[in-house]
């Protein structure tokens, strides 16, 4: 089965071919759907689901049966953005932190997630110098969830893993693509390309 992208916005310049996942999209392991064109029938048909910041949240949440049933049977989900309408009973709502400071930026890794792993997540924290990019908070963990990388003294979670009773799993990040972030485009790729072998089932958790 296949990888399903829910495309909410147009790639520049304006196409429907992410730049990140080119060569998924060449191996016939990634399908991009618009999400104006999304339908129920497509997370049938798919073992894997990536959504993005942009993801229109309250239109998501017609789907709310049919991605129950994608993770019922073992589906693995790529969650980016704020949680702001959670689409399942257990997953909570988008926290920010409070007047964050240059140090509540600053990453740790706290669990060796294969996503992640080997990947220096200090060079994930800025942009061209400006810290923030990769998220300024958090969506809070389900039960029995686990922290992957965490924000600041605080230790938010901007990242984790939930490990679904019922079947599935949800990856959680509470910020823009994670794939995108920081100025490195090797890390860039690896991560895009970790993100397709953990939702094709290649990589264990």
């Amino acid at each position: 089965m296949s990888i399903l992208l829910i495309q909410s916005h147009y790639q520049d310049p304006f196409n429907m071919s992410p730049p990140a996942f080119a060569e998924a999209t060449a191996q016939g392991k990634l399908i991009t759907v618009r999400e104006m064109e999304l339908t129920e029938a497509h997370f049938a048909a798919v073992s894997g689901l990536i959504t993005t910041t942009h993801l229109d949240q309250v239109g998501f949440l017609r789907y709310a049966p049919a991605v129950a049933s994608f993770l019922d049977r073992g589906g693995r989900w790529v969650f980016n953005g704020h949680m702001l309408r959670p689409i399942l009973p257990e997953l909570g709502t988008y926290v920010p932190m409070p007047q964050p400071k240059r140090a509540d930026f600053v990453q740790v890794r706290q669990f060796d997630h294969p996503v992640f792993t080997g990947i220096d997540q200090r060079m994930l924290e800025a942009n061209r110098g400006v810290a923030g990019f990769y998220g300024r908070g958090h969506n809070p963990m389900p039960s029995g969830a686990v922290a992957i990388n965490t924000l600041g003294p605080a230790a938010v979670p901007v990242d984790w893993i939930w490990a679904r009773p019922a079947g599935g799993e949800i990856l959680s990040h509470a910020g823009n693509e994670f794939w995108g972030c920081g100025d490195d485009p090797d890390i860039k790729r690896h991560l895009a390309g970790r993100v397709i072998a953990w939702l094709a089932g290649e990589l264990s958790r």
